[in-house]
């Protein structure tokens, strides 16, 4: 007689858990409209950055077309998006890899 319940593979479990481990980031993306200096004014003011660290993600955008300003949970980073796009910006999520 087959066992009814089988035993799980056990070298799939660690990539089903890194998978579920795995954070969320919130992504802002260059855009053509809003300054620098807003920008910079969006980041401290919703997230309570500081000047310098504020201004670094501000130039990321600027430079690089996109900063991961924020990580953390799904339900997190869905606020944090939505909350972007309050402001005039634009942002995306995605699992971090």
């Amino acid at each position: 007689m087959s066992p009814i319940h089988a035993e799980p593979d056990v070298t799939e479990l660690p990539d089903a858990i890194t998978f579920l481990a795995k954070p969320w980031v919130t992504i802002v993306w260059n855009d053509p409209v809003n300054l620098m200096s807003y920008v910079t004014y969006v980041f401290r003011t919703y997230f309570g950055y500081d000047k310098a660290k504020a201004e670094k993600l501000m130039l990321e955008v600027h430079h690089d077309g996109r900063s991961v300003v924020s990580t953390g949970s799904r339900e997190e980073m869905e606020r944090d998006v939505q909350a972007m796009h309050e402001y005039g910006l634009w942002a995306t999520m995605e699992q971090s890899t």
